[in-house]
């Protein structure tokens, strides 16, 4: 479980270099936006996958 929730972390942190990144290099805003739009799908897919990996059966633990 906790393998997991550092994987999560770093993926997130990668992203969010990405962002930075993407912010500092593309000077084009429809591009920038586009960018940052697709680099927030993965990280909300990310963040799915790992909700649906820790309860599988789909049953929260509240």
């Amino acid at each position: 479980m906790i393998k997991g929730t550092n994987r999560l972390r770093l993926a997130l942190a990668a992203y969010a270099v990405l962002a930075v990144l993407t912010w500092k290099t593309i000077t084009d805003e429809k591009l920038r936006l586009a960018t940052w739009l697709i680099l927030g799908l993965f990280a909300l897919k990310s963040i799915l996958r790992r909700k649906d990996m820790m309860h599988p059966d789909g049953e929260d633990s509240d």
